[in-house]
């Protein structure tokens, strides 16, 4: 079956771009690595405390603002719509992305409280919540088994870092994460 010449030029044009494309982009690693020092000298850092307390407080707002979403919406809704209770419909998803959400919710909430740390005022007043936010690591196990206080538990601490959070003069928002950030994590 004969191809016409056309078909063969074009293939072969973009054949050559390609390769020509791939060496042109290659390069050592002493020239990425000066690139990657040169981006990391122009980014910028906080060079007073008054800086530093500033995006200390913006970070946890964050941070808290994606675990406070995350258990609102894929956690507390369904508890309160009765989704994990045994031989409910959509039961297994709804624990799925529980679980989820509650390792999203946990990871956050030990950023949040890394980032509180570089605020006084806030490092103080989420001080006495350490313990509870380090009690959610085993709750997503407990979600799956079905326990109705798992949830609950989250809801109390995620209400209270707010209350922490706006005393210290940080509002905290919930910011819904999408399904890509909880796989991810971040």
């Amino acid at each position: 079956m004969p191809v016409p010449i056309r078909r063969l030029a074009v293939a072969l044009t973009l054949c050559c771009a390609l390769l020509a494309g791939t060496t042109a982009c290659g390069s050592s690693a002493k020239s990425s690595t000066k690139q990657a020092a040169a981006v990391a000298a122009d980014t910028p850092s906080p060079s007073t405390s008054a800086e530093k307390q500033k995006f200390a407080k913006t970070r946890f707002v964050l941070n808290a603002g994606l675990a406070a979403g995350a258990t609102y919406q894929w956690i507390v809704k369904p508890w309160k719509a009765g989704k994990f209770k045994k031989g409910a419909h959509g039961r297994t998803l709804a624990l799925v992305k529980a679980g989820l959400a509650g390792a999203f919710t946990y990871n956050r909430l030990k950023a949040a409280v890394k980032n509180a740390q570089g605020d006084p005022t806030l490092s103080k007043a989420l001080a006495p919540l350490n313990a509870a936010i380090a009690s959610l690591k085993d709750l997503p196990s407990k979600l799956r088994k079905g326990d109705g206080d798992a949830a609950k538990s989250f809801d109390d601490v995620i209400n209270k870092v707010k209350e922490a959070g706006k005393s210290a003069g940080a509002e905290v928002k919930e910011k819904v994460p999408s399904a890509s950030e909880l796989q991810g994590g971040s």
